[in-house]
């Protein structure tokens, strides 16, 4: 037996492998195939394909100007000629990359200690944009400031709170579809590949068009224009290969099931693109090459957040600032939804019978109570991140996984020049391999029947072209509604004689709802407060709504026998 092996019956048979329900720990229910040194690596593994967030976060909500202000009548609307400007705004920036860090680190430590649950959080990617460029504006050109979309931010922190503590984000993710929550993580699956496959946060190979949205890309960043077109030289850039051969690598030593084979290659990539004289240098000789290195030469450095602490300003009367609000309400909450219910689907945790998953009520109220601490440091809402996937992936199945990536950025709050520096080419791989692993549950979704198959096709294609997940939802519940609808009414008005030939086969909605009783998804605290166990009240519904759900749908297999029966007669 291997010192690993050693370590790893010793920590399941501690009160830590208890309470994290480790592989040979002895409690109730254990989290099968987990082991602490695995956790350890998908850990890493979650850090260090999000590590992007770090800078990119803070990159993106200095735009905003934050609390830096000049004489707009002197400098113009953007203040981009004002030295004190952009001394405040290079503030604001170190201040950004405490606060990414900061909360990352303190919503992933609580996620995985309360939760029990390998899912990662930091401030959202879409959510920072419309934050920093719909709502507050290039430099603050919006029609809400900074501090008071901050004040929007942490309201949004309270009434998620308040729908998580009663349950009702449980409700809400149960009453979808279930071929659409499958369709979900398939989209959510794409849409990070495609991520992975742009320059952003990828290798490089797609990048925009001004007459197909999208081409083949992969030139050297000296031949692509301000709106990053490829001019020419077209599959020709050093990084966008080596990123190629990183994705080559990580797919080899995964189907030799190598251990650590994602974040072997994550690693290797990024060491390949520090040194600076070389092709696929992540600090080519510009000015933003230049900053990028000097910053990355500090190697340590800690930078105590100073101008975005508590920076609210409570105005609620303008349309503006509710409009913010309800899009940052219904955008975060299926973006977080969408992602926790395909994390918890790909890591095997959904429970079939309740469709929901274990730790849920307390995943929820960690994000709410995330979104406000990051508020109170200056930051956008915090969500689940998607990234989770890549830890997954490589066997985190617990809440250890996301503390260690919680500790890494905690260690990212003094080593920030170092992780900071990934280059998207190095963890784009990463998320192209997820991507196609969360691709396997697309033939779990109801293709049979087209009122099922149609919104969940929507739904698949709209969450990457929509380039957000929220929009794919509502896209793909909305075209739900629309057809079956449709269908009920024509099967109402000719009293059941009218329905489409393959009827029967359609996913039972009502039952998928009801399955396990509806009081499966009461908070616990509620019956503890009605003196109840939870366990007892469930059980003594269970068989009974059961049974209620058998009826219902042998009443309606019946009912569309009877109609083509009919129909057959009449002809």
């Amino acid at each position: 037996m291997s010192w690993i092996d050693k370590t790893n019956r010793l920590v399941a048979r501690s009160p830590v492998g208890r309470w994290f329900r480790l592989e040979g720990s002895g409690a109730q229910v254990e989290r099968a195939g987990s082991k602490f040194s695995i956790e350890l690596r998908a850990g890493l593994t979650i850090f260090v394909a999000m590590a992007y967030i770090i800078s990119t976060n803070a990159l993106i909500l200095t735009d905003s100007g934050g609390p830096c202000d000049c004489d707009r009548e002197q400098f113009g609307a953007t203040c981009e000629d004002d030295p004190a400007y952009t001394t405040c705004l290079q503030g604001m920036k170190l201040d950004m990359i405490t606060a990414t860090c900061a909360i990352s680190c303190l919503a992933c430590i609580a996620m995985g200690l309360l939760a029990n649950l390998p899912i990662a959080l930091a401030p959202g990617m879409g959510l920072n944009a419309y934050f920093a460029y719909t709502v507050v504006g290039f430099h603050g050109t919006g029609k809400v400031s900074y501090q008071n979309a901050l004040a929007a931010v942490c309201i949004e922190g309270i009434i998620f709170f308040a729908l998580s503590i009663l349950g009702i984000r449980q409700w809400f993710a149960r009453i979808i579809p279930a071929s659409l929550k499958t369709a979900t993580g398939t989209g959510i699956g794409i849409y990070l590949a495609f991520i992975g496959l742009q320059s952003s946060a990828g290798i490089g190979l797609i990048t925009s068009s001004s007459s197909t949205l999208v081409e083949l890309g992969g030139c050297p960043p000296e031949y692509r224009d301000e709106n990053n077109v490829c001019t020419s030289h077209h599959m020709q850039g050093g990084p966008m290969w080596l990123g190629v051969m990183g994705l080559i690598l990580i797919g080899t030593l995964l189907l030799y099931r190598f251990k650590g084979a994602i974040l072997i290659g994550i690693f290797l990539v990024a060491i390949i693109s520090w040194p600076r004289p070389t092709a696929v240098t992540y600090f080519p000789h510009t000015q933003a090459g230049d900053e990028a290195f000097d910053f990355f030469k500090k190697v340590v450095t800690f930078h105590p957040i100073k101008s975005t602490l508590a920076q609210f300003h409570w105005d609620l009367t303008t349309g503006d600032f509710w409009i913010a609000l309800i899009t940052f309400l219904y955008v975060d909450i299926l973006d977080c939804t969408g992602t926790m219910f395909s994390m918890a689907k790909f890591g095997g945790y959904m429970d079939e019978r309740t469709q929901d998953f274990e730790g849920s009520s307390v995943a929820f109220l960690v994000d709410s109570i995330s979104i406000t601490i990051g508020s109170v440091f200056g930051s956008s809402p915090v969500t689940a991140f998607i990234e989770s996937g890549a830890g997954i992936a490589e066997g985190g199945r617990t809440g250890i996984t996301t503390i260690i990536t919680g500790i890494m950025f905690f260690i990212a709050l003094f080593f920030a020049p170092i992780f900071a520096s990934f280059p998207p080419w190095a963890t784009g791989p990463a998320l192209i391999i997820v991507g196609s692993m969360m691709m396997q549950n697309v033939t779990q979704i109801n293709w049979r029947y087209v009122g099922d198959a149609l919104p969940a096709f929507i739904t698949i294609i709209m969450i990457p072209f929509g380039y957000s997940i929220g929009y794919g939802l509502i896209a793909g519940i909305g075209s739900f509604i629309a057809i079956n609808s449709l269908v009920y009414v024509v099967f109402k008005l000719s009293r059941g004689r009218i329905v489409p030939p393959n009827f029967e086969e359609r996913d039972d909605w009502v039952g998928f709802v009801t399955r396990g009783g509806f009081k499966s998804n009461i908070p616990s605290w509620m019956f503890w407060v009605a003196g109840k166990k939870r366990q007892s009240v469930v059980s003594d519904h269970s068989t009974a709504d059961a049974s209620i759900n058998d009826n219902i749908e042998a009443e309606l297999k019946q009912i569309t026998i009877n109609s083509r029966q009919d129909l057959v007669y009449r002809e």
